[in-house]
């Protein structure tokens, strides 16, 4: 892939640093490298967000946990149409680019920005107002809903910041610029980092916020980063610079660019609720139950988050070569991207298999939840290497502006196959959250094979965008 070692840091350190490289010309091996580098960096400080704030939030008890677990849960909607929009927006900011169009992709960045702005004034009226009942729907206890109604409040009244993030990172990524989109996340989350355990624990002169201070350091952290994020998108010195002459609705891009996010935020919606069953079925045992299976999905998140950077690198390569008319170099670059993947996930899988318990008792949540969290863990692991290329065939429909097929393999795999099975396996075969475990194992190997299937069929690259 890179001749020399020299050749080799030098790509690494332009990656991190940040180029303009043409990606729809010359070796595949490099781009592929040039953007999942960043898109991997950024995604690692993502998944160590997610397991940081859980490991001090420990430190409460399995309530404070649960607290947080099941506001997740809920701002799994809040990802949905983050997602969602930026299925859109990153394919068509891909497509736009890879006709040379900046012109384009500004538009299509704008009219993406303002989609997100409307769904989240709608999502925090109504999350504020109900925050407390929006727990007890997810089965909180009342020491559960006393103690997270402040947290989810918070959390989902700042929904705005966690739309645009995602929204605007997407804009990046699409363009080619994740040396961009990775400064954001790592900026967003070191301030978390440092804030989060002296708001939760009142550290020094903070005061202690308990439960509440993890959502107001990760709101701060995170609008400090969409502060930034415009910022670049404004100084003219990215691939996409969005000037006065964009600020205006454009009907035809508009009506694209939802047909693109509408199917895309049905397609994440059908996935990351079905999560939201399996919280449902896991909390059916308790706390510590909950408190269990939560740590290990944060652990397996830590682990796949990366990999998102692999299959979002897959992505903008399949966009940018539609764009180009050379969907052979697309599908080329969907395999090779694929194969790095297995080659990643296959050695964290085999890790956690091994090292569960360890790794698990990092998490000091007491004597009766780190044998389920190990369970959970080493479960689930055993499905890395189909994960690996799921993920990546996944987000490569996307990239071409094909969001129905995976619409339909989530809506099969996870609906009618997933929360069916964990259901059986949780309580009828009497195996309790490690039965939920297995059914997200079984389902999303079931992703990969479907997906693989469909994409050597080839109907993608027809797609027009």
């Amino acid at each position: 892939m890179v001749e020399t070692d020299t050749s080799w840091w030098a790509t690494v350190r332009e990656a991190l640093r940040g180029s303009h490289h043409d990606y729809t010309s010359g070796p595949l091996g490099r781009a592929i490298v040039l953007l999942a580098i960043p898109m991997v960096a950024e995604m690692i400080m993502e998944s160590v967000f997610a397991v940081w704030d859980v490991f001090w939030v420990s430190h409460l008890g399995a309530d404070a946990v649960t607290t947080v677990g099941l506001t997740e849960s809920l701002l799994t909607l809040i990802y949905t149409a983050a997602m969602g929009l930026s299925i859109g927006v990153t394919a068509m900011v891909a497509r736009r680019i890879g006709e040379k169009n900046v012109e384009g992709a500004a538009e299509a960045a704008v009219q993406g920005i303002a989609l997100g702005i409307a769904v989240a004034v709608v999502i925090g009226i109504v999350g504020v107002s109900l925050a407390p009942r929006l727990l007890g729907v997810m089965g909180a206890s009342a020491s559960v809903q006393a103690m997270g109604a402040t947290y989810a409040r918070v959390m989902l009244g700042g929904n705005v910041i966690i739309l645009m993030l995602f929204l605007i990172n997407a804009i990046f990524r699409g363009a080619g610029d994740a040396a961009i989109a990775m400064r954001v996340l790592w900026l967003a989350n070191w301030i978390n980092i440092l804030l989060g355990p002296c708001l939760i624990l009142g550290l020094g002169p903070f005061p202690r916020l308990g439960v509440t201070g993890a959502a107001v350091a990760t709101t701060i952290g995170r609008g400090t980063g969409v502060i930034y994020q415009l910022y670049r998108l404004v100084r003219g010195d990215a691939r996409v610079t969005i000037r006065r002459a964009h600020l205006a609705l454009k009907p035809g891009v508009m009506r694209t660019m939802l047909r693109l996010s509408g199917t895309g935020t049905v397609q994440v919606l059908i996935g990351t609720a079905s999560w939201i069953g399996l919280v449902r079925i896991v909390a059916s045992f308790g706390s510590e139950a909950m408190a269990g299976y939560q740590i290990a999905i944060r652990i397996i998140v830590f682990a796949l988050l990366p990999s998102w950077g692999l299959a979002n690198a897959a992505a903008t390569l399949v966009g940018q070569g539609l764009g180009n008319g050379n969907p052979d170099r697309a599908e080329r670059a969907v395999w090779l991207a694929g194969f790095y993947n297995m080659l990643f996930l296959g050695t964290v899988g085999a890790l956690f298999v091994v090292f569960a318990g360890p790794i698990v008792r990092l998490f000091p949540a007491g004597p009766a939840v780190a044998p389920i969290a190990e369970l959970c863990l080493r479960t689930i692991s055993y499905g890395f290497l189909f994960y690996a290329y799921g993920m990546v065939l996944t987000q490569s429909f996307n990239g071409a502006g094909d969001t129905w097929t995976p619409t339909w393999i989530n809506l099969a795999c996870f609906w009618l196959w997933e929360i069916p099975l964990a259901y059986g396996l949780a309580r009828y075969a009497n195996l309790g959250p490690r039965g939920v475990a297995l059914a997200v194992t079984i389902a999303f190997s079931t992703v990969a094979v479907v997906s693989a299937l469909l994409f050597r069929r080839g109907r993608w690259k027809l797609r027009r965008v």
